[in-house]
């Protein structure tokens, strides 16, 4: 037997803790007799916006590994999508809290980040990329924002129209 073949690669550090973190908030825990797993960020997401917290803490997590290590910007947007659409659809009472058992963005980002650093090849610096996707994420504030804006607005006007 070769001795090349028995030994397995190093593990990354960084990225094991990644996955660590994403398994405890995305699907540590199974619903017996099935196999649907949810994790902590399901059960803090129930909290009104607590469960958002812990989402930007992973991804602030996500991106201080990217900044180190260098990401391209491609792969910036599409994890910064999936933040996106969890965050969007979290802001839904009800609707959101069951969205982010089954739509698992801290898995799909941890894993969409593990394929990028196995990929061969030189990893660009990410400094280029940061103020896009700061720009991107200004962008999602605002809409946020307008958005809560627009809900409160209607709440009120419908509040006013049962008196």
């Amino acid at each position: 037997m070769n001795k090349e073949n028995t030994v397995s690669p190093p593990i990354d550090p960084d990225l094991a803790r990644l996955d660590t973190l994403a398994s405890v908030l995305d699907n540590r825990f199974r619903i017996p007799g099935t196999q649907i797993r949810f994790g902590l960020d399901g059960l803090i997401g129930l909290v009104p916006y607590l469960g958002d917290v812990a989402g930007f803490a992973v991804s602030g997590v996500l991106f201080s590994v990217m900044l180190r290590r260098g990401a391209s910007a491609f792969i910036l947007l599409r994890m910064m999508s999936n933040f996106m659409v969890d965050a969007l659809v979290g802001t839904i009472p009800l609707l959101g809290d069951l969205f982010d058992f089954g739509f698992k963005a801290n898995r799909r980002n941890v894993d969409l980040l593990k394929q990028y650093y196995a990929e061969e090849g030189p990893k660009p610096s990410v400094r280029r990329s940061v103020l896009l996707l700061m720009l991107f994420f200004f962008a999602f504030l605002v809409l946020l924002i307008w958005l809560a804006a627009k809900a409160v607005a209607a709440f009120w006007s419908w509040l006013g129209g049962l008196f």
